[in-house]
This record gives C-alpha cells, sequence and structure tokens, in this order.
C-alpha cells in the first residue's frame, strides 16, 4: 500500500513541477534579426518523406 502512494504522490508532483521547468528561454532583444528556417527545412522533410515511402515501397516488393 505505501508503493502505491509514493507512485501517485511522486505522479503528483512531476505533473505539479513540470510545467515550471519546461518554461522555454526568454526571447531576443529588438538587435537581433530572426532568421526563418521554413525554405531548407520543408525540402529536408519532404526529401525525408520521399525516401522513406521508396524504403517502404523497396521492403514491401522483396516479400
Amino acid at each position: 500500500m505505501k508503493k502505491i502512494v509514493t507512485i501517485q504522490l511522486l505522479i503528483v508532483l512531476l505533473v505539479t513541477c513540470l510545467p515550471s521547468i519546461l518554461h522555454a528561454q526568454p526571447g531576443f532583444g529588438d538587435d537581433v534579426d530572426d532568421v526563418p528556417i521554413d525554405g531548407g527545412l520543408s525540402l529536408l522533410v519532404a526529401a525525408g518523406v520521399g525516401y522513406g515511402a521508396k524504403k517502404i515501397k523497396e521492403r514491401r516488393n522483396r516479400k
């Protein structure tokens, strides 16, 4: 019984403390230029999806 109560207490503490631990860092000042990451990142994601589809197709053809 003590083990169950201890586990429940740890879960409650984790759920209540975790949001305060996971706060994002504050933003940068106004003197920093933001850099968009959409252009190259979207191409890498598309290439990864295409490569994954190719591997799945090859794996299905081997069976």
